[in-house]
């Protein structure tokens, strides 16, 4: 199982490669320009990238109209930089619900007392006695005491576990359809058009509005006024004033509010 993830993520890997040999900045480019950001950032930006007008022709982006809704242009921008989404975590089994719901203390100790009590069942003392020889032999019920526990263990940890892979299935099920109700607004082909948050590629020009929360890092191309709350990732309660040729680079976040003043 580990080497077919690590080969599907070697072939990723050269995928995205390869596709972003189409663009003149590489997906490594744009996190370390991100993660400097400040006026270092803004340097790099200038000096190595040619300016926002340098970022938009190795995107291949129209600052103004932005994107087309060319479906083969988007794929590609998929392949080269991802998708604007955070991989959700593997489902749980059911065989590991079922371990979970083993790791109950009453149900050990229910299991421990079934183990003890089937010994018990099997140990008879010798009686070599008159009395013992002549009496008629009755038939070993002890066992049903212990296997009786073991039966109600098994029945609980089968219902807990499927209780718990049901609610699983839901949630999954709910947060995929929130996911889904989310959008944003973007500029494709000189219009303005919401379209769900995991669709935004890199490129998109996003127009934001007062009291969004940002659905990507990204950089100010155009703005009036503008104040960033960036309190849930640098603790500064004061708002941050951003701009194109100043400090232009906005991170998505919890709690990232962007507001117009």
């Amino acid at each position: 199982m580990a080497k077919k993830r690590k080969a599907d993520q070697a072939n990723l890997d050269a995928l995205s490669e390869e596709a972003g040999r189409e663009f003149g900045i590489s997906l490594k480019d744009l996190k370390t320009l991100m993660q400097t950001r400040g006026h270092d950032g803004v340097r790099e930006l200038n000096e190595i990238h040619g300016g926002l007008s340098g970022i938009g022709q190795r995107l291949k982006t129209n600052l103004i109209t932005g994107l087309s809704e060319n479906a083969s242009d988007l794929s590609l921008r998929v392949a080269a930089f991802g998708r604007n989404e955070i991989p959700p975590k593997p489902p749980k089994t059911f065989f590991r619900l079922m371990f979970e719901a083993l790791q109950d203390v009453t149900l050990v100790i229910l299991i421990i007392c079934a183990i003890i009590s089937f010994c018990l069942s099997f140990y008879h003392p010798s009686e070599d006695t008159f009395e013992s020889a002549t009496k008629p032999k009755e038939a070993n019920v002890e066992w049903i005491e212990g296997a009786a526990i073991i039966i109600a263990v098994i029945v609980v940890v089968l219902v807990t576990a499927f209780n718990d892979w049901t609610k699983e299935r839901q949630f999954r099920g709910l947060q995929s359809k929130i996911e889904l109700d989310q959008k944003f607004n973007v500029v494709r082909n000189s219009i303005v058009k919401q379209i769900p948050i995991k669709e935004i590629v890199v490129g998109d020009i996003c127009q934001v509005k007062y009291g969004d929360l940002l659905p990507a890092d990204g950089v100010v191309v155009q703005s009036n006024d503008l104040k960033v709350d960036e309190s849930s990732l640098t603790g500064e309660s004061d708002l941050i004033k951003k701009h194109e040729s100043k400090d232009p680079f906005l991170l998505s976040g919890n709690d990232y509010y962007l507001m117009k003043t």
